[in-house]
Parts: C-alpha cells; structure tokens; sequence
C-alpha cells in the first residue's frame, strides 16, 4: 500500500495527557505511552492511539520454538513495510504518527534464548494508524493521522478527544479498589532458600548475576485506570504506560527504564542497576543517594549488565560503534535512587528496529548474566512466570524509529486479579535481608496505595 502523507491537525495542549487518554481508553487497544510530565520533568513526548488496523499479538505454546518467534518478528516487519512504506515522519518533532505498538512478555524471551517455551507468555501488538502526540517541551498537542484512516473516523476521533472531561460521566466503570490485601509468591523463608541457592549457582561459577523477583497479588473491582492515574500522582515515570488489551486485562507500566531507543540508525540502551529507598528527610535521602553512588557492590552488579547489553546491540551494531556514554550516573525518583548507564552504538544498515528488538530480548538488567544461564535460574527459583513484568513496551514509526522499556513497576490485571511484581539482581557478595526489602522498596508504596483503596471502600 502506498502512502505518501500524514494529516496532521492541531488540539489544545494540556501538561496532563491523563485527561485527553480518558476520553478513549476503552476503545479496543487503546494505548498511552506516558513520559509521566508534569509529575517527571525530565519527560517531552506522550503518545495517545487505539482502535487498531490489525492485531498482531503471538502466543506461545509448549512447543513454540526460535523459529516460531522469528517468523513472527519477520511478519511483523513485513505488515510495518507494507503498510508504512513510502511515508516519511511527518517532521523529527513527532516520535509516532502511527505504526507498530504493544508489549512483549518477558517470557517471549526464552524461545529466542533457545530455551523451553512458556505457554502463557506471549505478545500484544497492534498497527494503529493515528496518534495524538503530546510535546511538553514545545508545549503543543497534534493529532496525526495516517491515510487509510478515513475522513469520517478522524472527525469521530477528533469529537471524542475534544469532549469536556465530564462527558463520559455516564456507564462510567466503577473506581479501582481491592477486595483483599496483596499476599506474595514468596515469604522469606523462601526468599531466602532462592537466594542460597543462586549464591551456590554464583561460587560454582555457572553465573555472575540472577535477578529474582517475587509477585504479590491481590483480588480487584473497578476500573483500572483509575489505579494506573493513583499510581501516576505517586511516582509518574519516564517510561510509563497503559494498555487495555481487552474486556479482561489491562496492563500498567510506571517504569524509569529504557531498554532500546533506535533514532536515525542510532541505538541507544540505558540500564538500571543499582538501587536505594528514597527518604522524606533531605539529609538521609542525600546520604543514601551518596551511599548508592560510591557503593563498589552496586557499581560491579551495574557494569556486568552494561558488558552484557554492549555484546547484545552488538549483533546488529556497526563494529567499533559500541561506546558507553554514561556510567554510574544516578537518577533520582519518586520511590527510589537509581544507577544507570548509557550504552550507544550505530545499527548496521541492512537491520532495523524489529530485528534488533528481537536479538536483544529480553533486555540483560532484568535476567542476569549469562543471560541465558541466568533465565535458566530463575523459571528453578521463581514460582510463577513473570508474564509482562520484565517485558517490553515499545513502539515503532512509520519510519522505522523505535523507543521501548523494560516493564517494570508494573501490574497486570486479569480478570478480577491484580499482580505486581518486585525484583533485583543477586551478585556474590549480595545480603538476602538487604535484597528482599530492595523488592518490597520498589513496589511497596504502589501496593500501599492500592491496599489503602479497601479502607476508603469500605470506611
């Protein structure tokens, strides 16, 4: 299909695209890739869109194997050619004016490890062909449309995103709110049999790091949007998003992590490793922020993942592109400190983003290294499969430019269940008491906002 140029058209701009999402959120795939402004101000593009052209999700079975995940990276490249080639972005200002989007699961990841599939991961991805892109830097909201989509549905968009807020008042979903406290896959003693066992795996030198997580898991009524917005007030996040991926599942991401940004040929990855509480008193927040800086332990667990994500880009980077830019650079959020360090190199030109997505996944800061040593160890340790934590949301443009992240603080809800997830990478001279309250440091205020939803309940 060819297709030359893009509507574009111009809509009030509102620091807070929470707002402009609630108009549309319950059309089928509708999707808000957040930078969290003005709760972040580090954050410039939102990306609003919904209401697919196609679906394009992929389940895994038992049997699904390397090729199966392969053929499927391949369609999807193919449908993003056919559909999107020949459009040029409609300018450098617009990250996404239609296009690829979705999430992966975590365990997508291990048929491309060559490892046994997990049957209940799988993937979630769309072709949309209209976006509402929300610039906070240049202060301007612009509606794109691709050219399938037709003239009387782009008016039906644009009504329905220029609604006053309280249009939707009526058939409005009720508030979120549990209807039992969360309880975890692991209680301490398990925890830590996990954590002797994966030491054991470190001092026999059959890995270097294993990131192990535990889940909690609560029972919902509500609307889940309504958590997501709670959650968002709390600890907004540069990589942050919300999908609803149909009448029973909706999917919520505050993460602070990139996993892969791919911008005119060049790649840019940031991991995450190295973390500490943050504190409402300055002085101990500054001390501990000090403390995560010049930790030897943190800064060691850090510079394994960023070996490992070199040798990952690496695939399908020019020789000698390779470079790290930043290292051991703390960021500071709501809940937490983070270390983070910046990986960059130039993608070979016969590659592009989806081929690159798939050689890397899953992203290296959220497994271990080896990577596929460490996925090994944590599908022994771990009671559950991690489903959509530690995937990947992600979208790519109609010109082949990618962002995505690594997905976690994040809950999926299903049914009328909510699960979350808090982990952390596990070195040699790791403390289990130290790294089992590391879990509960980067989750435990989302799950006590949500516990708090019972008492306003019920009180």
């Amino acid at each position: 299909m060819a297709i030359d140029t893009v509507h574009l058209e111009e809509l009030p701009y509102r620091p807070d695209s929470c707002g402009l999402f609630s108009r549309v959120r319950d059309l089928p795939g509708a999707l808000l890739l957040d930078s969290g402004y003005p709760h972040t101000h580090a954050g410039r593009f939102d990306i609003i869109t919904g209401d697919p052209v196609e679906n394009l999700s992929f389940s895994c079975s038992d049997s699904t194997t390397y090729e199966d995940v392969e053929a499927w990276f391949r369609e999807l490249a193919k449908v993003h050619s056919s559909y999107c080639g020949g459009l040029a972005a409609a300018g450098e200002e617009l990250p996404f004016c239609g296009g690829l989007a979705g999430y992966l699961d975590y365990g997508l990841g291990r048929p491309l490890q060559r490892l046994a599939a997990d049957p209940q991961a799988g993937a979630v991805v769309n072709l949309y062909n209209w976006a509402l892109i929300q610039d906070h830097v240049l202060q301007r909201c612009t509606f794109a449309a691709l050219p399938s989509l037709s003239d009387h549905r782009r008016s039906e968009l644009l009504q329905q995103l220029r609604e006053p807020l309280g249009a939707r008042s009526s058939g409005e979903a009720a508030p979120f709110h549990l209807t039992e406290p969360f309880s975890s896959n692991m209680n301490r003693d398990d925890y830590q049999r996990a954590f002797r066992r994966i030491q054991h795996y470190i001092r026999a030198g059959d890995c270097y790091q294993v990131n192990l997580a535990q889940r909690f898991s609560a029972r919902f009524e509500g609307d889940p949007w309504s958590a997501y917005c709670r959650l968002r007030s709390l600890a907004g996040a540069h990589f942050a998003g919300f999908m609803n991926c149909g009448p029973e599942r909706k999917f919520l991401c505050l993460s602070p992590e990139r996993f892969l940004k791919l911008a005119a040929r060049h790649v840019e990855t940031r991991p995450i490793k190295g973390t500490r509480p943050r504190h409402q008193d300055p002085a101990a927040d500054q001390l501990a922020a000090d403390e995560l800086r010049l930790s030897l332990k943190d800064r060691a667990e850090n510079l394994m993942i960023v070996d490992l994500l070199r040798n990952d880009i690496g695939r399908n980077c020019v020789p000698g592109s390779i470079q790290v830019d930043r290292l051991f650079e703390l960021e500071s959020f709501a809940t937490v400190h983070h270390l983070v360090s910046t990986i960059s190199g130039e993608l070979l030109p016969d590659r592009d983003a989806g081929r690159l997505l798939q050689d890397s996944y899953p992203g290296g800061s959220i497994t271990g290294a080896p990577k596929r040593r460490a996925m090994e160890i944590i599908e022994e340790l771990e009671p559950d499969p991690r489903r959509a934590y530690c995937g990947s949301m992600f979208y790519i443009g109609v010109d082949g430019r990618m962002d995505s992240n690594i997905t976690i603080r994040s809950l999926l809800c299903e049914a009328d269940q909510v699960h979350c997830w808090g982990g952390g990478g596990i070195v040699a001279d790791s403390d289990w008491e130290l790294e089992y309250q590391e879990t509960w440091d980067k989750v435990g205020r989302f799950i006590e906002a949500l516990e708090a939803t019972r008492s306003s309940i019920t009180a």
